[in-house]
């Protein structure tokens, strides 16, 4: 019988197509994808690592797997391989940590996973676990890499660069996926192309900056731009020229824009959204904070200023758009007057979208080592102040759509997403009747429910 592979990802979207990438190599080998693990001849579990929260849920994950394979006999022969951030952020430990688990794959093994299930299930369970992980990660897919999507047929992620140039002081991802490499714009078209034929209503561009997408291959040509000097795509290849090429693509389809840095914004950027219909007016711009003395000490290479201008001008550039930041609370050093200033600054602008998290200490960045580390009572009360603040602006801006008539795309029956609601992220729109699933729809907006919209 075929080889019986079953997955569990953890994690972001990004985490999500490398799992599906895993699964599009097993499924060309000729492994049978089941999604009961316990049938398993094999279980991967795609980790993810970037905070202490995720580091918990995979950690769990992996000991509820190990348990499950010591209290069930029909699984004693199960191997349990762990992939993704966490093997490639502690690869050095967890062969140690975790002896139970029987290979490690790192984030430049995903292409090799076949080979591995094959090398791990012929290998006794005294050998110790098989160590795949390589110590620097520099893969990137391209769109002839197989992907077995895990996402409804209507909508897809489509990563467009790998790793991070930044060094924000809270920030652990640089040194778990390396630096920013990113795919040709003519690779991207193609696989954008492919999904569209598929049915693809809705194409999320992700990778950890978009914005900075195409300005490492001006490296060495003495064109790369200063931080906050934004990018013009006559140079060579931006998310501006990527978007303007996807926006020309045949067929009825939204294009999404996720994980932006404020720092690498241009002028040409917002034109460009605001010319192309199939983009749509939804910005993910984390921000991380307003204070000068918190943006500086997290290291983000913007300031309170240059972001209210921006912002401003993304509104004013930008008709209809839906801006969705995040912010870190209790950040080493963060006075009661830096808080007062973020909570002062989320109450005026009013995000359409907006979340809060509380730092997170991660051992390996500039932050770990910070003195004045905020007690985690006062992390507490001021995440509560500012949460109790997005909830209060998120009534107001669910108020003003009550009336509107809004396209919408349909998740499932009677369930809805519009332009301004990204996949898993933000709210819904209840539609009280029957709707195709997949498939676009007008619908008028008449009450609202905490995040959630009522239509009809």
């Amino acid at each position: 019988m075929p080889t019986q592979v079953g997955l569990i990802s953890l994690g972001c979207a990004k985490n999500l197509i490398d799992s599906e990438i895993m699964l599009g190599h097993l499924q060309e080998e000729g492994m049978t994808l089941i999604p009961d693990p316990e049938m398993a001849d094999a279980l991967i579990i795609n980790t993810c690592s970037f905070i202490d929260v995720a580091k918990d849920e995979s950690v769990g994950t992996i000991i509820e797997a190990v348990n499950a394979r010591q209290e069930d006999p029909a699984r004693e022969k199960q191997k349990i391989i762990v992939a993704g951030c966490l093997s490639q952020r502690f690869q050095k430990d967890l062969p140690g940590l975790l002896p139970e688990v029987d290979a490690f794959v790192g984030l430049d093994q995903i292409t090799d996973v076949a080979s591995i299930v094959r090398q791990t299930l012929e290998r006794d369970s005294e050998e110790g676990s098989l160590d795949t992980v390589t110590a620097k990660s520099r893969y990137i897919p391209d769109y002839t890499t197989p992907r077995f999507r895990l996402t409804p047929g209507h909508m897809a992620y489509l990563k467009i660069a790998e790793g991070c140039n930044h060094t924000c002081a809270f920030c652990i991802i640089p040194k778990i996926r390396g630096q920013h490499r990113s795919r040709s714009q003519e690779s991207i078209v193609k696989e954008a192309k492919g999904l569209i034929s598929q049915g693809v209503k809705e194409i999320n561009l992700i990778s950890q900056d978009t914005t900075y997408f195409g300005m490492d291959r001006w490296q060495g040509r003495g064109n790369r731009p200063k931080p906050t000097s934004g990018v013009d795509s006559s140079r060579g290849e931006s998310l501006a020229s990527l978007l303007r090429e996807l926006n020309a693509l045949e067929g009825d389809f939204w294009i999404r824009l996720l994980y932006t840095h404020p720092a690498h914004w241009s002028d040409e950027l917002i034109e460009t959204i605001a010319e192309c219909k199939k983009v749509a007016r939804y910005v993910d711009i984390p921000l991380q904070h307003i204070s000068d003395h918190m943006l500086d000490r997290m290291n983000r290479k913007t300031d309170g200023a240059y972001i209210r201008d921006l912002l401003q001008r993304m509104r004013d550039g930008i008709p209809d758009l839906s801006i969705r930041t995040t912010f870190i609370t209790g950040f080493p050093g963060e006075t009661e007057a830096d808080h007062e200033e973020l909570l002062e600054f989320i109450q005026t602008f009013q995000f359409e979208r907006c979340g809060i998290f509380q730092y997170s200490k991660e051992e390996g960045t500039r932050a770990f080592k910070m003195e004045e580390q905020v007690h985690h009572a006062t992390r507490k009360k001021r995440h509560r102040e500012l949460t109790s603040a997005i909830d209060e602006v998120a009534q107001k801006v669910n108020d003003r759509q009550v009336g509107k008539t809004l396209r919408v795309l349909v998740e499932e029956d009677g369930i809805a997403r519009s332009m301004w609601d990204a996949p898993d992220i933000d709210g819904r729109i209840f539609v009280p009747m029957e709707t195709a699933v997949g498939e676009f729809a007008e619908v008028t907006i008449n009450d609202h429910r905490g995040y959630d919209l009522i239509a009809q």
